[in-house]
């Protein structure tokens, strides 16, 4: 060995299969280190086979790694040489030292750089996180038993690729679903499937978003997510402000191409959209030549009276995009939205969602249309209905009961969450940081705003935490609101 290298070189025992991976990575070292001079040349790969105790396929390989990777050059008839890394180097132009590097970034994304990403939820004795069903009473039984059959199915009839607008099965479950439980006017060719309403409101930003030119309009306070698909896409976002009726049509900016809006369940607020600011809101479309985008996340769970119909219902103009999701009403691992969109607009849609990601899951999407055809679907929100109606009773009677004087309740007829607002000069966002020093999970309105004024207050979620442990939550909160 002293006379090929003036280093040792470890090698690991025959039949270890990292043989190669050793000799190539301790030569590499040797070259960036310096250890191995640049010009000098290599032992001939025989030579160091029988130094080294291995096959010459092992030497042959880990030269042609090197090689490969630039730290050795090859001359013919002469050898294998350490290449020069400074030339390497200088061969590949870098930037600048003060060149600012987030200018390779699209604009909106820049301030990303910089954030965490997602990490796993964190878990809290009493949780009342926004948007997440409870999934523990779902039949899971049901649903392994559709999917094996989907799959069996899938063996005799497996396509290469699927239709980018969802598998016809499942597309017609919608549409026969939602006509029966909303009385949207649609066809299964109406429908496009989505992985979760949130791909819908990406797939919408991309075909109506002019960058520079767009005007969207949002309710304030209002849901971030859809806010954030547009803006992306470079729309310029209006906050509109909302009440006890919901989104106030009369300050919608003339310019609003797009309009977007929970009518049947205001997010976060809970209110109703009112049936004057329906008409009025349908009537600005229609004048405006503007697109409302009609999220219907959660209208399954209604708890009182007959739901007022969907805006697409009343549409008469093709001015209605309605968005649902099955992520609320069974569980959000599932991730299959849907959009039912105007004509005009149906096929621009397919061909985003193609060019987006081809198609969804098709096994998921066969198991998701028999679960729906076979009434497993009707029962379950029906089950849920009763149990997250016995939560939002007993968590309106705690608040009235442990903090009737510091927060009032905003209507809640409907939906997986309930809103509140705070009677006292204090910032919702402090006190929630302080309620998840103790355990409590709430979510600040003002979090959710743009601009309103009004949102200073907190969000109950109703799908994790079980009636009875729901007083005691609410108890322990009202303590930290006077601390």
């Amino acid at each position: 060995m002293d006379h090929l290298f003036e280093f040792p070189l470890e090698i690991p025992q025959r039949g270890s299969r990292q043989r190669l991976g050793a000799l190539h990575g301790q030569l590499r070292s040797a070259i960036l280190d310096g250890r191995l001079k640049a010009g000098a040349r290599l032992p001939a790969t025989r030579a160091l086979s029988e130094a080294l105790g291995v096959s010459r396929n092992t030497v042959v390989a880990a030269y042609d790694l090197l090689l490969a990777e630039g730290y050795i050059a090859a001359r013919r008839g002469a050898g294998n040489f350490v290449a020069d890394l400074a030339l390497r180097r200088h061969a590949m132009p870098l930037p600048a030292a003060d060149a600012d590097v987030t200018a390779r970034l699209a604009p909106y994304w820049r301030r990303f750089m910089q954030l965490p990403v997602s990490a796993a939820p964190a878990v809290f004795a009493f949780d009342f996180r926004l948007g997440v069903p409870d999934s523990r009473p779902f039949s899971y039984d049901t649903w392994r038993r559709l999917a094996a059959r989907a799959l069996r199915q899938m063996v005799r009839h497996a396509p290469l690729y699927d239709l980018a607008a969802g598998r016809p099965a499942l597309r017609a479950a919608i549409a026969r679903h939602i006509s029966f439980a909303r009385a949207v006017a649609c066809a299964a060719d109406d429908v496009v499937v989505t992985n979760g309403a949130q791909q819908a409101f990406d797939l919408l930003a991309r075909v109506l978003v002019t960058p520079g030119r767009t005007v969207l309009a949002v309710e304030d306070p209002g849901y971030p997510p859809l806010r954030a698909a547009f803006a992306a896409a470079g729309a310029r976002v209006v906050a509109v402000p909302v009440d006890q009726e919901g989104l106030v049509v009369e300050q919608l900016p003339p310019d609003a191409q797009v309009i977007y809006v929970t009518p049947s369940h205001q997010f976060p607020l809970g209110v109703v959209m009112s049936p004057r600011r329906r008409v009025a809101l349908l009537a600005f479309a229609r004048t405006h030549g503007a697109l409302v985008i009609e999220d219907d996340y959660d209208s399954e769970f209604r708890y009182s009276g007959r739901p007022l119909d969907a805006l697409q219902t009343l549409d008469r103009n093709d001015s209605v995009c309605y968005v649902g999701t099955f992520s609320k009403c069974l569980f959000p691992a599932l991730r299959i939205g849907y959009a039912v969109a105007p004509p005009w607009l149906h096929a621009v849609l397919i061909n985003a969602r193609q060019q987006a990601d081809w198609h969804g899951d098709v096994v998921t999407q066969d198991t998701l249309a028999a679960f729906i055809d076979e009434g497993h679907l009707v029962r379950h929100v029906r089950h849920m209905r009763k149990l997250y109606a016995e939560r939002r009773d007993s968590l309106l009677d705690a608040l009235h009961r442990h903090a009737g004087e510091r927060l009032q309740a905003w209507p809640a007829d409907a939906g997986l969450h309930v809103a509140a607002r705070l009677c006292m000069p204090c910032d919702a966002a402090t006190l929630a940081a302080r309620a998840a020093s103790h355990g409590i999970h709430i979510e600040a309105l003002g979090g959710y705003a743009l601009e309103a004024k009004t949102a200073n207050g907190f969000a109950f979620g109703l799908g994790l935490l079980d009636t009875p442990r729901i007083d005691e939550a609410v108890r322990q909160l009202a303590a930290l609101l006077v601390a």
